[in-house]
This record gives structure tokens, C-alpha cells and sequence, in this order.
């Protein structure tokens, strides 16, 4: 989310009076974003099944650094929200400036109305074998971000189970931004993230355990065009996703009661792709 900043320009000659007469500042900023993406992927995952997702959302900001906002997106029931194909994001924080350094200080909760697990994930983690999710899909997170110059470094940090995988409560994710304007209306994006999943092991159908954590990263460039930005990037990550062994990020239109994959339309959630957008602030 970006914060716009307005500011009120008077004639250096212009008189008290007229100075007086000219209207004064808000400290409340409204603002509105929507974008089309080839699809949607969140720290590097799939989200829509390679499918195309309509996004956006909503910010209001105040002059002091407090802000909210809600964003929104389609996913897919294939990726891992059965019965679900909406994601609602309500985030709340405080930022301000201490010398060079921005801060942003917050917490988000992801919602997925529709969705019911119905005591699934039974078993998925092996570190907890008896213990199941129910109900719908959600997770909740505090975040601590730092920005300076052309970097930004962001911390999440999950006070629930990680989207309802039993156990993971304190999950965390860090992520490196960087961003470089070009001139022209073009501007390079990178961003490289880890997952730190917290006591999580996953058995392979070939018997090898994995612990859930992954690196994904992220080369984009795009061009503002009459106020909509146009951009490409490409995605990929190290996270297990082969299907054929039965692994994690192996996500299907099909799944068991565990949550595993049992379907012919089996897709690797974490291998590198192109996403292509169009967006726009209002």
C-alpha cells in the first residue's frame, strides 16, 4: 500500500488575505486500487490455479500515520481454499519517519469467506498428527517494515496457525524490496522472500520430510501509461512442488480429506512463471 501525500501551493506574492481564503488541508486521504493480473501469487505460490485475478481494494490514511484499508482477489478452491474463490484482506497500521528510515508498523487479517475445511489437514503435519483444522480459511499477522532509500525490509509474523495448518502458529515471512525508477514512466522491481515455517514437517510420497519453507523471488518492470501502470515480472521459488512425488505446494482441483492432492488436474504452485498486470490508483 502507498500513502499519497497532498500538499496546499500559494504565490509567493500573494497577500495574508487571499492566503487565508484558499482552503485547507485534509488529514484524511482516501484512495481506491484496482489490476488485473495473469494470475495471482502470493510470496511466489499460485493462488488461482494459473488462472487470471481481478484485484483491489480500498486505503484511508490520516496525517498523523495511522491508516486502514481492505484489498481483495479471486482465488482458487484448487489452491488450497475449499469451497472458496474470494480473498478479503483487512490490515490496519501506523507509519512515520524516524530521520531517512520510513517505518510501518501493523497487523492483516486474510479472510476466505465461503471456505470449510471440515476437519481436514488431519495428519499433514507430521509434527502434530492428531490435531485438525475446521471452519473457514484465515490467518492473522503482525508486520514490521523498514524503508530507505530504494529498499524496503518487511517482517510478518503469524499470531494463528499459518492459514490453518495445525501447529504453525508463529509462522514468519521476510521480505526484501527493491525498487529503481528508470525515467520514462518505467520503473525495475525486485523482491527476494523467505517462508519460516514454524514446526511443520510434511511426508513426500517417497518418504523424505519436508519442513515447509521455501525462498521465492520476484524481476519486474513496468511503465506508466496515462495513469495506469502496465508491468511484468517474473516469479519463482524453491518451494517442494512436484506432483508426481506427491509433494507440499503440489496443489489440485481434487484433494483428500488430509488435503493432499488426489486429482487429474494436479499443478506445481511454486514454479516460475510470468505474470503480467495492469493496475490503477485512483
Amino acid at each position: 500500500m502507498t500513502l499519497k501525500h497532498y500538499a496546499l501551493t500559494t504565490l509567493a506574492s500573494a497577500s495574508l488575505t487571499l492566503a487565508a481564503d484558499q482552503p485547507q488541508a485534509t488529514p484524511h486521504s482516501f484512495t481506491a486500487n484496482l489490476g488485473l493480473f495473469s494470475e495471482y501469487r502470493f510470496r511466489g505460490i499460485d493462488q488461482t490455479f494459473g488462472r487470471p485475478a481481478l484485484q483491489g481494494g480500498f486505503d484511508y490514511s490520516h496525517a498523523s500515520g495511522l491508516y486502514a484499508g481492505n484489498w481483495n482477489s479471486n482465488v482458487s478452491s484448487g489452491a488450497g481454499y475449499p469451497g472458496g474463490r474470494l480473498e478479503m484482506d483487512f490490515y490496519s497500521g501506523y507509519k512515520t519517519r524516524l530521520g531517512d528510515v520510513a517505518l510501518d508498523l501493523g497487523a492483516i487479517y486474510y479472510y476466505y469467506p465461503g471456505t470449510h475445511l471440515d476437519d481436514a489437514f488431519q495428519g499433514v503435519n507430521a509434527r502434530h498428527p492428531d490435531r485438525k483444522a475446521n471452519g473457514v480459511v484465515d490467518n492473522g499477522e503482525l508486520y514490521l517494515a523498514g524503508s530507505w532509500r530504494f529498499l524496503t525490509l518487511k517482517y510478518h509474523h503469524a499470531f494463528t496457525d499459518y492459514f490453518q495448518l495445525p501447529g504453525t502458529r508463529g509462522t514468519g515471512y521476510l521480505d526484501l524490496a527493491a525498487s529503481h525508477a528508470l525515467g520514462n514512466g518505467l520503473t525495475l522491481t525486485a523482491h527476494v522472500g523467505h517462508l519460516f515455517m514454524r514446526d511443520f514437517s510434511y511426508r513426500n510420497a517417497d518418504g523424505s520430510r519436508y519442513d515447509g519453507r521455501y525462498t521465492d523471488w520476484r524481476l519486474g518492470l513496468s511503465k506508466e501509461l496515462a495513469g495506469w501502470v502496465v508491468a511484468a515480472s517474473y516469479v519463482a521459488t524453491d518451494a517442494q512442488g512436484s506432483c508426481g512425488n506427491g509433494e507440499f505446494y503440489c496443489f489440485s482441483s481434487s484433494t483428500d480429506s488430509a488435503g493432499r492432492a488426489n486429482g487429474s488436474h494436479d499443478r506445481d504452485a511454486g514454479r516460475s512463471t510470468l505474470v503480467f498486470s495492469v493496475a490503477r490508483n485512483f
